[in-house]
């Protein structure tokens, strides 16, 4: 690639992604998040869950028509508590599914990871180190809505780095793997540059 485009795409990278720290002559290739399936999931549950607690309340009112005016402020209370319970999980979740992503630069992937509020993690691999990058679908609802589990295998210690529910095609994947092969040829010309 011509060095003017890569810096430009480095510089592009740089401010699109501020939370990386690139190196120098590094880009994003790509940038895949969770599928959006996994969001819809939260705000469907999210619905489901604030209709129940509607719906508790009004028969709880409809079936106590005797209900003095301490008892329908309590019962206020607990509907104003369990709604903003839902609503604050929903955030946590939206947080939370925000939070994992996967990054292809044309040197590493960049893996970030968040399993709760408080438990975040990030995995940074040189694409010379993947030996197998692979995509799986295990049941009928991945297949259907087209998100599965993305695989990096590295060489040597045999490491496996997951990142599930994502969407990636099938194009997407041969690039990444095409990506791969570009960073191993071009580590062992250095290499050999080196030897001389």
């Amino acid at each position: 690639m011509d060095e003017s485009l890569a810096k430009i795409r480095h510089e592009r990278s740089v401010k699109d992604f501020p939370g990386l720290r690139l190196e120098d002559d590094e880009y994003v290739e790509f940038a895949f998040s969770r599928a959006k399936i996994c969001l819809l999931m939260i705000f469907m549950g999210t619905g489901f869950g604030l209709a129940l607690i509607l719906l508790a309340f009004l028969l709880v009112l409809m079936g106590q028509s005797m209900i003095d005016e301490m008892g329908q402020n309590f019962l206020f209370i607990i509907l104003a508590a369990l709604v903003s319970a839902a609503l604050i999980i929903c955030i946590i979740a939206t947080r939370i599914y925000n939070g994992n992503k996967l990054f292809i630069t044309n040197k590493r992937a960049i893996q970030m990871v968040m399993d709760s509020i408080v438990s975040k993690s990030v995995n940074i691999i040189d694409l010379v180190s993947i030996e197998d990058a692979s995509f799986r679908q295990d049941s009928l609802l991945q297949n259907i809505f087209h998100y599965g589990t993305l695989r990096l295998s590295t060489v040597g210690d045999e490491t496996t780095y997951t990142f599930k529910y994502s969407d990636i095609t099938g194009e997407q994947l041969k690039a990444v793997t095409d990506l791969i092969s570009a960073a191993k040829k071009r580590g062992r010309k250095k290499k050999a540059a080196e030897e001389e």
